[in-house]
């Protein structure tokens, strides 16, 4: 059965650091999520599956034409059988209805085929900073 998508649901910190670890391969430390979604997202979107959180996306904005695919992640449990696109969508199509013409992700190279292949992003140049 495939997992639920939920807009904006309420965030358990725990769960969603957890989470981030797993895809990420990071520290397991509980971070302020929902502090920061609250503060600073268009939209959020959760995928569920048997109540528990096994992928996560959150989208930002400037407040006009463009909106900020951010933290993009799915439990390695659950990779490979499509809910990354199906939550890439759901937040193509929300950043749609909130007026948005225009949705940015920034990703690493081994991500290409996800991204333009997969999720139809066309590659553009872009440049990072580390602060």
């Amino acid at each position: 059965m495939l997992p639920q998508l939920i807009s904006r649901f309420e965030v358990d910190d725990a769960a969603l650091s957890a989470l981030h670890a797993k895809a990420f391969n990071d520290l397991a430390r509980v971070r302020p999520w929902a502090a920061r979604l609250d503060r600073h997202a268009l939209t959020w979107i959760g995928a569920f599956a048997d109540g528990d959180l096994v992928g996560f996306i959150q989208v930002c904005t400037d407040g006009g034409d463009h909106a900020f695919l951010l933290d993009t992640a799915v439990d390695p449990a659950w990779q490979h059988r499509g809910l990354g696109a199906r939550l890439v969508r759901a937040a193509a199509d929300e950043s749609r209805a909130a007026g948005c013409t225009w949705l940015h992700v920034d990703y690493e190279p081994h991500l290409s085929h996800f991204y333009e292949d997969t999720c139809g992003f066309a590659p553009t140049r872009a440049g990072l900073l580390r602060l």
